[in-house]
This record gives C-alpha cells, sequence and structure tokens, in this order.
C-alpha cells in the first residue's frame, strides 16, 4: 500500500504533467500559427502585388511575353520559387530559368485558375519537400491564360518550430522536476508529522504513555499533535488513577480482611471461654465486615452509575428529616473526635422530588469526609436554606481544607489527593453524580488549612410543579 507521500508526490505530477503538456500543446500553436502565418501573409502580399503589376503594365503582352518579362524582372536577392503555369497547369518557366514541362496541379494552381488567390502549404509530388505555395492568375484581354506561381520551402520553418518548442519542452521538464522536488518537500512536511504521531501512536499502544509528539508547525497537524499530547497526558494521568485506585482497593480489603482472619483465628485458639473477648472480637469482625460491605457498595454503585443503569425510587420527601436523621446517626462519631455538629434549617419544610436512600447516601459520604478531615475541638455545620425556588445544603468544616492543585480533580472518579486515610476514592465522584441525577449540582471550596464547604444544590418540589 503506497503512503500519502508517494500519492500526493504522484498526483501533483500527473496534474502538472496535463498542465504543462497543454501549455506545451498551446504553445507550439502559437508559435507554429505566427511563423506560418507570417511567412504565408508575406508570400501572398509580395505574390499579389508582383501578380497586379504584371497584368496592369502588360496587358497587351501574350503569355511567353509574360513570361519573359517577369524573369527579366526578377531580383537577384529574390529567395522565393518564382514559376509560371499555363492553363493546363504545365510550367513554362521559373525563377532559375529552366523548362522541365512538368505539371503542376495542386489546390493553389487550381484556385487561381478561377481567378482567386490559391494558397498551399504542403509536399511537392517530386521532392516530397514541404512548400508553402501561393498563385494568381495571368490576365490577357479580359481572359485567364496562365498562373503565377511563388513557392517557398517550409522545411526551415518546421526546424524553427520544432527547435523552439523543444526548448519549450526542455523548460517544461524542468519545471516538472521543479514542481516534483517542491510537492516532495511539501509531501515530507504534511507526512513526517504524521508519521511521528504514528509512532508516538504505536508506542502508547504497548503502555509507554510518557510519550510525546513533537509538534514541527503551528497548523492543523501541530493542533493534532498538541491533543494526542493532552490525550496521552490524560490517559497517563488516569492509568495512574486506576492504579492507585487498585492498590487504595487492595488495602482497603485487606485492612478488614486481616483484622477479620486474626480476630476469627484467634476466637478459634481461645475456645470462645473469654466472653469479654469473644464479645470484643466479634464487634471488630462486624465492624470491618461493614467496612467491607461499605466498599462493595460504592464499587457497584460506580459501575451503576457508568453504565447508566443507577435508577431513583423519587418520592417527596421533607429533606428536614434526612438532616435530622443524619445529624443523630453522626453525633456519636463527632463527640468520640471532640467535635462540635451543628445542625441549623428553617421551620417550614423543604420539600424536594428524590430518592430518599440516595440523598442520605451523598450527605453520609460529606459528613463521613467532614468529620474525617477535622481535627480534635474543630466545627462542622450543616446549614439548609431555600432560595428561588432552591435548597441549598452546605456542609462546613474547620478541617485541613483541599490543595488548590487537588481541588478541580476531587471530584474526578478514583481521585484521592494527598490523602493517606483510608476510602475508594469514588464517594464524592459517586455524590455528585447522584445529586446530578436529581437535577441538582454540587461543588467545592475549600482553603488549604482553614476547611472546605460543599454546597448542594437541589430544585424544591414546587419548582419541579411549576416546569
Amino acid at each position: 500500500m503506497r503512503g500519502i507521500k508517494s500519492r500526493m508526490i504522484v498526483h501533483f505530477g500527473l496534474i502538472l504533467l496535463l498542465i504543462v503538456l497543454l501549455l506545451e500543446g498551446l504553445f507550439y500553436w502559437a508559435v507554429h500559427t505566427y511563423y506560418f502565418g507570417t511567412a504565408t501573409e508575406a508570400l501572398v502580399t509580395r505574390t499579389t502585388t508582383f501578380t497586379t503589376f504584371i497584368n496592369k503594365y502588360t496587358s497587351g503582352y501574350s503569355l511567353k511575353q509574360k513570361t519573359r518579362y517577369i524573369l527579366e524582372s526578377i531580383s537577384d536577392d529574390e529567395y522565393a520559387k518564382i514559376e509560371v503555369l499555363d492553363v493546363n497547369g504545365k510550367l513554362l518557366l521559373n525563377s532559375y530559368g529552366f523548362q522541365t514541362g512538368e505539371r503542376i496541379n495542386t489546390p493553389d494552381v487550381t484556385e487561381a485558375l478561377v481567378g482567386k488567390t490559391g494558397l498551399y502549404v504542403g509536399k511537392t509530388p517530386q521532392t516530397r519537400e514541404r512548400v508553402i505555395a501561393v498563385s494568381n492568375s495571368l490576365t490577357y484581354g479580359g481572359e485567364i491564360v496562365g498562373v503565377l506561381r511563388y513557392s517557398i520551402s517550409a522545411e526551415p520553418l518546421y526546424n524553427a518550430v520544432n527547435r523552439i518548442a523543444l526548448y519549450g519542452a526542455s523548460v517544461g521538464a524542468v519545471v516538472i522536476l521543479l514542481a516534483m522536488s517542491l510537492s516532495w518537500i511539501i509531501a515530507k512536511r504534511i507526512v513526517d508529522p504524521i508519521e511521528d504521531l504514528t509512532k508516538a501512536a504505536i508506542q502508547m499502544a504497548k503502555g509507554d504513555f510518557s510519550v510525546q509528539a513533537a509538534k514541527q508547525f503551528d497548523d492543523e497537524v501541530g493542533t493534532l499533535a498538541d491533543t494526542f499530547n493532552y490525550m496521552a497526558a490524560e490517559i497517563g494521568k488516569n492509568e495512574k488513577l486506576k492504579n492507585d485506585f487498585i492498590s487504595s482497593v487492595s488495602h482497603e480489603l485487606r485492612t478488614p480482611l486481616t483484622s477479620i482472619k486474626g480476630w476469627g483465628e484467634t476466637l478459634i485458639s481461645g475456645g470462645l471461654k473469654d466472653h469479654e473477648e469473644t464479645t470484643l472480637g466479634l464487634e471488630v469482625i462486624s465492624k470491618e465486615t461493614d467496612r467491607l460491605i461499605g466498599l462493595v457498595e460504592e464499587l457497584l454503585d460506580f459501575s451503576k452509575l457508568q453504565s447508566g443503569e443507577m435508577t431513583l425510587c423519587e418520592e417527596k420527601l421533607d429533606m428536614r428529616e434526612v438532616l435530622d436523621d443524619l445529624n443523630v446517626q453522626f453525633a456519636i462519631p463527632a463527640q468520640e473526635k471532640q467535635i462540635e455538629l451543628r445542625l441549623e434549617m428553617p421551620a417550614l419544610p423543604l420539600t424536594v422530588m428524590g430518592d430518599s436512600n440516595r440523598l442520605k447516601q451523598v450527605f453520609v459520604n460529606l459528613l463521613d469526609n467532614a468529620i474525617k478531615f477535622t481535627p480534635v475541638n474543630g466545627t462542622i455545620s450543616v446549614v439548609a436554606t431555600s432560595s428561588d425556588g432552591r435548597l441549598i445544603t452546605t456542609v462546613q468544616d474547620t478541617g485541613e481544607g483541599i490543595d488548590p492543585d487537588d481541588l478541580g480533580r476531587i471530584t474526578g472518579k478514583f481521585y484521592k489527593g494527598r490523602s493517606k486515610l483510608s476510602g475508594s476514592g469514588l464517594g464524592l465522584a459517586i455524590s455528585k453524580d447522584i445529586v446530578q441525577l436529581h437535577k441538582g449540582s454540587l461543588t467545592i471550596h475549600s482553603k488549604l488549612g482553614h476547611g472546605t464547604t460543599v454546597t448542594v444544590d437541589l430544585p424544591l418540589v414546587q419548582t419541579i410543579e411549576k416546569g
């Protein structure tokens, strides 16, 4: 299979060849027309002028007398061959003084015998030499008695025209060679960056996402190289996130499983005689099992969101009840870390159309993160307000905050930022998707060292009904 470069060169070459051939043909026709037109016009003028002169000033001469007068009137520098013919086309005399008696029946002679100026461009029957001949009638007493014929050899004209055409063809060949060279250079400038992109793509297909395509020119191919490099960088980042996620999930799975296995072996070896130790072991096993169930549920939710299979069981619900339940649920974990948990809500209902379990999952994740990253004696505030038909709920903490480099990607899948705490990196990504399924939005504002504020914006049921 031929490449783009060779196809471009071949196609450019064919187009240039056709153009040059067309121009060469036009050039040859123009030169041929000019040379032969000029020669023919000059010969017709001289023949007509001389014939008119002879017929006017030798009107009383017979054909033989006219012939003798014509022969005597020919100048020494006359380059044309002059012939006098009778009405039968028989040669009476030529400018060389010969009387060959041959018959000349070319078209120019035939036309001259009927009173016209005859022109013939062709080959002589005897020598096959190419000639240009012009004939006019000679009159005596008002009747045509003979023909005066001028002829010149056309061979020098053909040689001159062919020589000029050869020069033109040489120039055309040089033009084609230069154009082919230029097309090769242009094709190389176009194809080489594409070949570099192809090589980079092959390297990336082999797993090397650090490869960069060289941007040679600031054009469409250069833009493609920039896009390719951006794609490679993003794939590299996603690949790193995937590897980090696998490592994180492996760790998250191994830690509870290790605890479960350890306490299981302890309980087995202890023979279940120590009631206190048995209770403690079962509590640890139960807690770690809940951790495993939570992690598996996150992975299942992520899979459903990715495939678009997550469905909501929507109903009218008062978000004050959901937030109040969560406040009770997280009161003990907050007290254990000596964190003050505040809840502020209006007296009026905050009714939304949504899935109670999924919305609870969102705020569970937000509060869990807030407690996880807020130090001892910190504060977490949950504030719910209504504005312009929207329910605005903020979860604000006085924790360590989020690094500005991580903030833009913190809701990305598998992304955990610089945090070394446990977690799959899917919680915020799943929460954001769930909120969007409820036609809402989740935004995060944070300042490193000063805490984080997460805002959940949901439509109130009145807005939905009006819509």
